[in-house]
């Protein structure tokens, strides 16, 4: 993994959190309070941009700023917990260049600070399917079947589980918009 491949991944996951942005948004509407696409797409936006302005040159200068960022301009939950695994990927890509070994820091930064474990409807999920479906290099053929995973789940976390069992049937937009993330990382090629 390289910091060209790196900036290329956060554009064109940019570039489909704006395209997607509306659906996000629906999903969130749902079983949340319909922000999240907007949300997204302003902190994204705002990401890229400091990102050309700064010109980081490292992958962790990469993932730095583009934690702190998503951490200060994202509204909601997602901003930051976004932000809170680009920060703990960044602090990984120090001492690794391990693809999981930094996408399993990014999962810890999510859950130390949405406190969310597996099976809870949330981003969580994906992350974690995401991670081991890397581990078994089998993540471009199960990412579609671990995202749809959170239509079946009750939501415990968040704004969502105050809808108990009627959560059950809708997806969980911070898992779509999770496997936006892990979707434009194949398409960048970025690998460990």
């Amino acid at each position: 993994m390289d910091v060209i491949q790196v900036k290329n991944w956060l554009d064109l996951f940019t570039i489909k959190i704006n395209e997607e942005k509306a659906y996000l948004s629906d999903l969130d509407s749902a079983i949340g309070d319909g922000d999240h696409g907007m949300n997204m797409a302003r902190g994204t936006t705002e990401m890229m941009v400091a990102l050309r302005e700064k010109d980081p040159q490292t992958v962790v200068d990469v993932f730095k700023l583009a934690g702190m960022t998503l951490v200060s301009k994202v509204g909601g939950a997602s901003g930051p917990l976004y932000g809170s695994a680009f920060i703990g990927m960044a602090k990984a890509a120090m001492s690794s260049d391990e693809l999981v070994t930094i996408l399993k820091a990014g999962l810890e930064g999510i859950q130390k600070r949405g406190k969310a474990e597996v099976g809870e409807k949330t981003m969580v999920d994906m992350w974690a399917g995401a991670i081991e479906a890397l581990e078994n290099q089998q993540l471009a053929e199960r990412i579609v079947e671990i995202s749809e995973g959170s239509k079946d789940k009750i939501a415990t976390k968040g704004r969502a589980s105050y809808l108990g069992e009627r959560s059950i049937g809708h997806l969980d937009p911070g898992t779509i918009s999770s496997r936006y993330l892990f979707e434009t990382m194949l398409e960048a090629g970025v690998t460990s």
